[in-house]
């Protein structure tokens, strides 16, 4: 794969800095010093809350939340961060969850949400789904589901297991998530090395979660695993087009399409697994990030702006 071509300077030299700080290696590294090198990388990067928004720290049921507000919001964003399911949490994704604080004037609530391998699935699943019980009881319907990779995997679980328990979720988006497609085909295979995350990573990541072998029917674990796709909520999916997990969102907008629901997937060119973290410093990351703000400030005003896509 040319990434040479695929991919501009200014991501390049995000790339270059997010490996000096988090070295390609850090799977090989102790859960400790993964955490340890994740955090002080997740530092560097960190940008300064936007002056309009306050935030508390509280406790969802048992599980740690961060709630960010600005104004008086009539919807929450309920966030679960990224990190493979091992790494991250409250202060990781701090500065992004502000930020969609502000750009939206939602609520936000972040989840931290216990980790692999000391806490094995459905340990991060039960705390997302424990933090949409509180928010629901706490500020009422109108939850949006927003999350990256290792959280937009948790979102995508909690909107299936909500059918039938819920009528909260007004929509959810998805930002480059792992959903359990098929590793040995497609983008897996054309970005098995790609920059920031390898399927190597992924397998690694995958593996850590469970107990022996993975149950291959378990939609908490992997959402395409689910049999039945009707009446999730409208999705947004967003992905980098160099990312070994790419497809993974293209097959979860097909299968909630063929099943009658609403689904758009957005791939950005000459992007990478983490990009977030770039949305200051590299111009698609930073116009990614404004799509991604609209999206979630659409899903929770009802508003369904793209066109009809078949699968």
């Amino acid at each position: 794969m040319d990434y040479e071509r695929l991919i501009d300077e200014e991501t390049w030299d995000f790339i270059q800095k997010t490996g000096e700080l988090y070295p390609d290696d850090a799977v090989e590294m102790s859960i400790e010093e993964q955490r340890r090198i994740y955090d002080s990388m997740a530092r560097e990067f960190r940008a300064p809350r936007p002056d309009v928004v306050a935030v508390t720290d509280s406790s969802a049921n048992g599980v740690p939340v961060r709630v960010y507000t600005a104004g008086d919001p009539t919807r929450t964003v309920l966030f679960c961060h990224g990190g493979g399911f091992v790494v991250g949490g409250l202060d990781s994704h701090d500065d992004v969850c502000a930020e969609i604080c502000a750009q939206t004037g939602y609520r936000v609530v972040a989840v931290d949400y216990r980790l692999a391998p000391e806490h094995k699935h459905p340990a991060g699943f039960e705390g997302a789904w424990t933090a949409l019980e509180w928010v629901e009881a706490v500020y009422g319907n109108g939850i949006v589901l927003a999350g990256d990779s290792a959280g937009a995997n948790l979102c995508a679980a909690v909107a299936h297991h909500a059918r039938g328990r819920t009528e909260a979720i007004l929509g959810q988006v998805l930002i480059y998530g792992v959903f359990g497609g098929d590793v040995n085909q497609g983008s897996y295979i054309e970005h098995a090395q790609a920059p920031m995350l390898t399927r190597e990573d992924v397998l690694y990541y995958m593996d850590i979660r469970t107990d022996g072998a993975a149950p291959q029917d378990d939609p908490l674990l992997t959402p395409l695993a689910d049999s039945d796709f009707a009446g999730l909520p409208p999705t947004v999916l967003v992905t980098a087009d160099c990312d070994p997990v790419r497809d993974d969102s293209r097959d979860y907008r097909d299968r909630i399409l063929e099943a009658g629901g609403k689904a758009h997937w957005i791939n950005e060119p000459g992007l990478i697994h983490g990009y977030l973290r770039a949305r200051h410093t590299v111009g698609r990351a930073r116009d990614s990030f404004e799509r991604i703000s609209v999206a979630i400030e659409a899903l929770g005003q009802g508003i369904w702006s793209y066109d009809h896509e078949a699968p």
